[in-house]
């Protein structure tokens, strides 16, 4: 089955509209067909033509990816790969008060590309950032990764829940995401600064819709359970790469079975309609196949939202990036998502796990569930 889903990505239809951040309206699928189980797909698609074969003719060309040279020879980054100025109103108030508070955020410290559009609120006009919490010193050292590490950072600020809450509740954003590095060295490993921070700012704001992106959190359940219950909307933790590559990508205390299981106890132990997702990086070395795999294993997993996007090297001391995977291969990806059941996947060159536009599509499918909702409760 495998060696056929690999020539997918060439020659497969979108069945809805590819992702980009100039759209407005989200896929319907994510409203409307109901998830198929991996059985049926496979079932299904294995009868119908063309077939999965294409994948490995796309792998095989130049349409999935472009090389990125060698270090005495380098190439330039291809066309799609440019970066944006940031700017905008929102974005110099937002950056002004974080400096005001000493706020950290992801943005900055991973140096994202979209900054200034998430920040700003680019198209769509939801304006979204990325808080970085329990500051700005990792325990952790993924090879991906330009946030700083030490095995024994500052302790929390035992404010910053606080300050975080009222920041963001100031800023007239519709979605935050609360992220945070790797605590290994607290006992709670930071849960508890995460799960005061989201019940802060959702009684100051309780329409904002809030996004934590976690930790593994060595896939302690005590602390899994704290933040699922905390009152958030999306659960999202990263497992970065293919189950293939974790050992090479990701620090050797993280994993993707730990991962997996993370996600999958907290749609156990969040509220019915909290969402959880998660996101990989392309271009780290992973072949296709790899990446379908995983896909399937995440899915099976009950993960609702997956994004895809280009891993790029943020220092000579990181990890190189091994090739520049196309738009159309990003596309047929978010394609073969969405067969597979995910509510809604973000797939690009320029997509985070953090993006603007991605937050757009799930905040109004949040808004639509439960409109949904109310209304069978109103009706019954």
């Amino acid at each position: 089955m495998y060696s056929r889903i690999r020539t997918v990505v060439r020659n497969l239809k979108p069945t809805t509209k590819p992702f980009s951040s100039s759209s407005t309206t989200p896929p319907s699928t994510t409203a409307t067909s109901p998830p198929q189980t991996l059985a049926s797909l496979r079932a299904r698609l294995a009868e119908e033509s063309p077939s999965l074969t294409d994948f490995i003719a796309l792998k095989s060309g130049d349409a999935y990816s472009v090389e990125v040279g060698t270090k005495k020879n380098p190439l330039r980054k291809p066309k799609w790969m440019k970066e944006s100025i940031p700017g905008g109103d929102k974005y110099v108030q937002i950056k002004k008060k974080l400096r005001e508070l000493k706020l950290h955020t992801v943005c900055e410290e991973a140096k994202c590309p979209n900054l200034g559009e998430c920040w700003s609120g680019g198209e769509t006009g939801t304006a979204t950032a990325t808080i970085m919490i329990l500051g700005d010193t990792c325990t952790r050292g993924c090879r991906f990764c330009n946030v700083k590490t030490s095995r024994t950072p500052p302790p929390p600020d035992p404010n910053e829940p606080t300050n975080v809450a009222e920041a963001i509740a100031s800023w007239g954003l519709e979605y935050v995401v609360i992220t945070s590095v790797d605590r290994d060295d607290l006992p709670d490993q930071g849960s508890g600064h995460f799960a005061e921070t989201v019940q802060k700012l959702k009684i100051l704001k309780p329409s904002m819709l809030i996004e934590a992106l976690v930790p593994d959190f060595r896939g302690d359940t005590g602390c899994v359970e704290k933040v699922a219950k905390s009152g958030l909307d999306v659960f999202a933790h990263n497992i970065e790469t293919v189950e293939e590559l974790q050992s090479a990508v990701r620090d050797h205390r993280a994993n993707f079975k730990q991962s997996l299981d993370v996600l999958t106890m907290a749609k156990d132990y969040a509220p019915a309609g909290t969402l959880t997702k998660t996101s990989i990086m392309l271009g780290c070395g992973e072949t296709p196949d790899q990446v379908v795999k995983t896909m399937e294993k995440v899915r099976a997993a009950g993960v609702d939202v997956m994004t895809f996007g280009q891993y790029m090297r943020p220092s000579k001391r990181h990890m190189p990036v091994s090739e520049y995977i196309t738009p159309e291969a990003f596309e047929a990806y978010q394609t073969l998502g969405m067969e597979m059941g995910f509510r809604y996947v973000a797939s690009g060159p320029m997509v985070r796990s953090s993006y603007k536009a991605g937050e757009f599509y799930i905040k109004s499918m949040i808004e639509s569930d439960r409109a949904a909702s109310s209304s069978k409760l109103s009706s019954s």
